[in-house]
């Protein structure tokens, strides 16, 4: 679990300076991807699983 954490930790830091320095690139698409894999299995999935849907389900309520 420790190993994960710190994982996400470090590839999140990298995603974020890679998008504040340079855009997004395919090789940074990369490194985000992996951040999104190892955030997958944390505890904290779950959490944003459950923000998704209610994100989802929000703005298909929505009626123009």
């Amino acid at each position: 679990m420790i190993l994960s954490i710190s994982g996400v930790v470090l590839l999140g830091v990298i995603a974020f300076l890679f998008f504040r320095k340079d855009g997004l690139k395919a090789s940074h698409g990369l490194v985000c991807s992996l951040f999104g894999f190892y955030l997958s299995s944390t505890a904290i999935a779950p959490s944003i699983k459950a923000g998704g849907a209610s994100l989802a389900g929000l703005l298909s309520g929505i009626r123009m």
